[in-house]
């Protein structure tokens, strides 16, 4: 899994600046041999296969780049492996697409003080590694309003991965857009402890269905759930891509990601020399995560009232966690007229109102 290990509170000490300069020689287009490292196969039809969209608009957008790929890398010393063999092949960038190989990358990354490494998700840095991620929170917000639009039952099952902060984040996110559009809805969460397992997302789908979830939603990697929905007659609000591919009349939309923007400008940045270690978390805003496009089910009024949440957050008017925020006690964490600095919310271990379930220690 991805390793919570020092992970809470760590963001406090990192912050989300640029941790120093490094000069890095410019590095023609043929020669950098981009590596990706990745935690499934990139027919996943979720994670794994954005991130490889990503790395084909990279070698669209930037001529003379070729790049290559190792799939379903476990989060342990064998992606050092992988890591190390890319750059003793002659990469001069390397992106590792999960959590959980943060350590095995600073350890590769002291190696090879002249490849530029960038980490998906991790908050530790050194001159040549920097960490990327993206607001996904806000593009949960967005699609918990529809699903609390759409629920009958008032009841939202949530199919998660691992119990760490990002995971927590984006349900809490969600769960405020479902309370937003709809008081009296609650989600129920269902952990997996796993990013990877079609057969365990099905079953914890069907789990939630019988318990009376009417609509489904998912921290997962696959198409699994989405497609168990669809068996089970429910709607579905899918995650990483569009996946209404796996539940036609059933999909009402999904945050989706834009990887290509981060790996574009990374490689252009290299090539350039220009590159240098930072901890980048665009959102909305930027395009870097959004949401797929709506089921027909979805009604015109869902869809404004989804646009009218998405201006104040891309306005900078108002964001996800902006108080008052309660967690399941009922006792207010973030007070009216203040928000959520990006430290407390990259280290959310609590639930928000509305949840139903908990965050295992």
């Amino acid at each position: 899994m991805r390793k919570r290990d020092v992970w809470w509170g760590a963001w406090l000490l990192v912050g989300i600046l640029a941790t120093g300069a490094w000069a890095f020689d410019p590095v023609a287009p043929e020669e950098l041999k981009p590596g990706f490292v990745y935690i499934g196969p990139v027919g996943d039809g979720g994670w794994t296969y954005m991130h490889e969209q990503g790395r084909l608009a990279m070698e669209q957008a930037v001529p003379g780049v070729k790049s290559s790929i190792v799939e379903s890398v476990p989060e342990g010393p064998d992606s050092a492996r992988v890591l190390e063999t890319f750059a003793r092949n002659g990469s001069k960038l390397i992106f590792a697409t999960s959590f959980g190989y943060m350590d095995f990358v600073m350890d590769v990354a002291k190696k090879f003080p002249d490849v530029v490494f960038m980490h998906c998700s991790g908050y530790k840095t050194a001159p040549n590694v920097g960490v990327y991620f993206g607001r996904m929170y806000q593009a949960r917000y967005l699609s918990g309003l529809v699903a609390g639009k759409m629920t009958k039952k008032n009841v939202i099952g949530f199919v998660a991965a691992h119990p760490i902060p990002e995971v927590v984040r984006g349900i809490n996110a969600f769960t405020r857009g479902v309370r937003r559009a709809n008081p009296d809805a609650t989600v129920r969460v269902v952990w997996l402890f796993s990013w990877f397992d079609p057969g365990k997302e099905k079953e914890a789908t069907k789990a939630l269905v019988d318990a009376g979830a009417d609509v489904i939603a998912m921290h997962a990697d696959t198409g699994a759930a989405p497609q168990a929905a669809e068996e089970s007659g429910v709607y579905v609000v899918g995650y990483n891509n569009d996946m209404s591919q796996y539940a036609p009349t059933k999909h009402l939309t999904a945050p989706i990601w834009n990887w290509g923007m981060i790996y574009t400008a990374a490689a252009q940045e290299v090539i350039a020399g220009t590159w240098k270690s930072t901890s980048q978390w665009p959102g909305l805003k930027d395009g870097m995560v959004g949401l797929a496009p709506y089921g027909k089910d979805v009604p015109e009024e869902v869809k404004a009232l989804v646009e009218e949440e998405k201006a104040k957050i891309v306005g900078g008017t108002w964001d996800v966690f902006t108080g008052p925020v309660k967690d399941q006690s009922g006792t207010v964490r973030v007070p009216e007229g203040t928000t959520m600095t990006d430290a407390e919310m990259l280290a959310f271990d609590w639930f928000v109102e509305g949840v139903e379930g908990e965050v295992p220690k």
